[in-house]
């Protein structure tokens, strides 16, 4: 097994691709330590995996609040001595707002969630996996990382963002063991449409993320993308370092 006693942190484990990673890397020997907002359905996945006789913690909170982010690290400190894993998967959807009609709240709200967290959580990590000689970050990006096309202006933003963190972070730390890589799945069956409240859909900004929906050639579900997310925390990736990986069966070739 690749994981085998490795400690992985994932943010956002309770649903979609995060479930499946916590299941998978679990199958693979890793012990969790997982975070989301939605208590209901952690609770849930904590008794799922140890009723399947695995190694996992959690810890409910909001990763975009810094003090909720920093209390999951500490959490994964003080119950395994180390990180090994951290995997930053929680996300929220904008309304498909272009510049000229983003609000402040949801523009903060999608910054705080899929950019301020994972800078939180990195930040915080980093210290104690290089104290004990390294670690792999997986950031989960987005088809919007790499075009205009596939979201409303603060969800893009957000993603083109955590290219640059996950970047920024690879080359910084490289000869501190440290792997940093991002997948930018297409579209995958996940729970992320339940932060896009129908009535604060913008029509227009819709439309237009809709014209280029219409080109997707596949869709993929969040075993896809937890598989991919296994092999680059595992060492069969020990070389693979700021890594931009777009899983979405070529849309983004288009």
């Amino acid at each position: 097994m690749r994981l085998q006693g490795k400690v992985a942190v994932i943010t956002g484990a309770a649903s979609g691709m995060g479930l499946s990673m916590a299941r998978m890397f679990s199958a693979d020997g890793a012990m969790i330590v997982a975070g989301d907002w939605n208590k209901t359905r952690l609770d849930a996945v904590v008794t799922e995996i140890t009723t399947a006789g695995r190694t996992i913690t959690a810890l409910h909170g909001n990763i975009g609040v810094r003090e909720d982010a920093e209390a999951l690290i500490d959490h994964a400190l003080a119950t395994h001595g180390r990180i090994d894993i951290l995997v930053n998967n929680a996300g929220v959807m904008d309304f498909m707002q272009g510049t000229a009609e983003i609000s402040d709240d949801i523009w903060r709200k999608v910054m705080s969630i899929n950019l301020d967290g994972p800078m939180y959580t990195s930040r915080r990590a980093l210290p104690s996996m290089i104290e004990h000689g390294g670690g792999a970050i997986v950031n989960i990006a987005s088809t919007a990382s790499l075009g205009g096309g596939a979201a409303g202006t603060a969800y893009t933003s957000s993603k083109h963002g955590l290219i640059g963190l996950t970047k920024s972070t690879a080359w910084m730390y490289a000869l501190k063991g440290i792997r940093c890589n991002a997948i930018c799945p297409g579209g995958t069956a996940t729970n992320i449409a339940e932060s896009m409240t129908p009535e604060r859909m913008d029509a227009v900004g819709a439309a237009r993320a809709g014209a280029y929906a219409g080109l997707i050639p596949a869709y993929l579900q969040p075993e896809d993308i937890a598989s991919l997310a296994l092999f680059l925390a595992s060492d069969d990736a020990r070389h693979v370092n700021g890594a931009v990986v777009a899983a979405d069966g070529g849309w983004s070739a288009a």
